[in-house]
């Protein structure tokens, strides 16, 4: 059966996402394909580096306003995907 977790990482904007503030989602079992983030009101650029962590660890990040970046998730579940979102409120 397919499952959510919620957790409340201390990310107060997209100032304070980083490798480090990412690193519950590299630890998750199974290992998510996909991160979505909501970075609130609007899309934020990220560091293009952190991203590339990322992507290294085998995790591709969508990055999103934040009521799209829900829709994402939705339809991303329904696809049976290994999917993780991180959403900062609007």
């Amino acid at each position: 059966p397919r499952s959510a977790t919620v957790v409340s990482p201390q990310v107060g904007s997209h100032r304070d996402i980083s490798f480090e503030s990412l690193s519950l989602f590299r630890l998750l079992e199974p290992h998510i394909e996909i991160l979505v983030l909501g970075t609130g009101d609007r899309v934020e650029r990220l560091h293009p580096a952190m991203l590339k962590q990322m992507r290294e660890c085998g995790i591709a990040v969508e990055i999103q306003d934040t009521p799209n970046a829900c829709a994402t998730f939705n339809f991303l579940m329904s696809e049976k995907r290994v999917v993780a979102a991180g959403l900062i409120p609007p």
